[in-house]
């Protein structure tokens, strides 16, 4: 990991390349420059010709990979202004979930949902599209009602639901795409306090009768498994006190209580993660699966993910299973999430509510890789979507067929970087190759 010992627009941090969270990927440039200012990003910005936003380094793949010059946001990671009457918050987009929450919480507001992890930042979230889980839950992004963005000549621009909804709804899953996102504006709502219950072992077969059922016990429901049996290894059901039902009960759907903290997997210590049983606590100590003072895990890891519609969600979950020895030896666990529609036109939950098959994997890449086109085949007939910032193998017709408002996207994107400042590898392939 670099320390950044240079923020000044004079020099280049000199250090060893980085590495992503993971460490799977090594960045393409030591050229990093740490901005503290938005006036230090406006002068980055005109003065390169190439230029890539980085953000927490959650990303596995290389969405925000740049062989030529990279901008970290790190820095760039404050609260500027939080308003009670409108129940918004603006922040700097380097600020990280971890860090907002017990702000808002102090000041009586909370957001609608987290991610599993709360280390990463507001702007990289947003921009892949990232997400917690609930069935009446956007995604992270979801929650944006205005942006300040860098864009390729230097200059600001602003978009807000209330004078640009059209736009705001293209750029916010920008994919890195549109500019440097110096700000957002969140919506908020009065802070609220929450219990979490697992239960251990849900019969397979319990799913087809009654999956809505299940995934929706909860305010954020995730179901963990390893597809090496005829069950769901865990329920996680994360309750609002003020609005959902408390299941202190021995079984939910034939699966059994737990009697004591857990780790989505489940020989792992439960040391880093949320406190469970039914223990009441603030929304922020809650929702994430993992604490902000933790590291999660080692980070040797890789993850993919596929997004799925809600009413088809059962015949891929068991298309999946049909793979169950061959992912076996590779896999740490997957997770199964709900998210709920949205109108952001490069969203993977665009106009549908969705339900994730998430893969974390062990670091074998090459392995994964093989298995991946395999379980994209099984998974054709639903028309999976992947998270941006995770590993897949869809070609780019097929990703760019699944994005009906992939038109609008670009010509936005082209409006704003009509050099293709910001666009990378990632991005000529995905999006404007085939």
């Amino acid at each position: 990991m670099a320390t950044p010992l240079l923020s000044s627009l004079s020099g280049w941090a000199q250090a060893p390349r980085l590495k992503n969270w993971a460490g799977n990927l090594t960045y393409s440039t030591e050229n990093v420059q740490y901005p503290k200012t938005v006036e230090q990003v406006q002068q980055l910005v005109k003065k390169h010709a190439k230029l890539k936003a980085l953000g927490t380094r959650h990303c596995f793949n290389t969405i925000a990979d740049s062989k030529d010059d990279l901008l970290s946001t790190k820095e760039i990671n404050k609260v500027v202004s939080l308003d009670a009457k409108a129940h918004t918050v603006t922040v700097e987009g380097g600020i990280k979930y971890g860090e907002l929450a017990p702000y808002l919480n102090q000041h009586g507001f909370a957001l609608h949902n987290l991610a599993s992890l709360p280390h990463i930042s507001v702007a990289g979230s947003i921009t892949t599209a990232t997400h917690g889980s609930g069935i009446k839950n956007g995604n992270l992004a979801s929650a944006v009602t205005g942006l300040e963005m860098v864009i390729a000549d230097g200059s600001i621009i602003q978009l807000s639901k209330a004078a640009d909804p059209e736009k705001l709804n293209a750029a916010v899953v920008g994919l890195g795409a549109m500019g440097i996102i110096t700000k957002v504006t969140l919506e908020i709502q009065p802070t609220y306090m929450m219990r979490q219950r697992v239960f251990l072992k849900l019969p397979m077969t319990q799913l087809k009768p009654h999956f809505e059922q299940i995934v929706s016990a909860g305010y954020s429901v995730s179901l963990f498994t390893d597809w090496q049996s005829d069950s769901i290894n865990e329920v996680w059901i994360k309750s609002r006190i003020d609005t959902d039902k408390d299941h202190n009960q021995p079984e939910f759907y034939g699966a059994k209580a737990a009697t004591k903290n857990l780790h989505p997997i489940i020989d792992h210590s439960a040391e880093s993660c949320t406190d469970q049983m039914g223990v009441p606590g603030p929304w922020y100590e809650r929702l994430p699966h993992f604490k902000m003072g933790f590291t999660p895990s080692s980070g040797k890891e890789l993850q993919s993910e596929y997004f799925v519609s809600l009413h088809q969600a059962v015949e891929a979950i068991e298309a999946v299973s049909r793979l169950g020895k061959q992912i076996g030896p590779h896999l740490f666990i997957t997770e199964i999430r709900t998210i709920a529609a949205d109108n952001l036109s490069m969203s993977p939950c665009y106009k549908q509510t969705s339900v994730t098959i998430h893969f974390t994997w062990k670091q074998q890449t090459q392995a994964v890789l093989k298995l991946l086109p395999l379980i994209e085949k099984e998974l054709a007939p639903f028309k999976p979507r992947p998270h941006w910032g995770k590993i897949f193998t869809l070609s780019p017709e097929i990703l760019q067929s699944r994005y009906e408002k992939l038109a609008d996207f670009k010509k936005l994107a082209a409006d704003h970087d009509p050099q293709g400042k910001f666009r990378n590898a990632f991005l000529a392939k995905n999006i404007y190759g085939v």
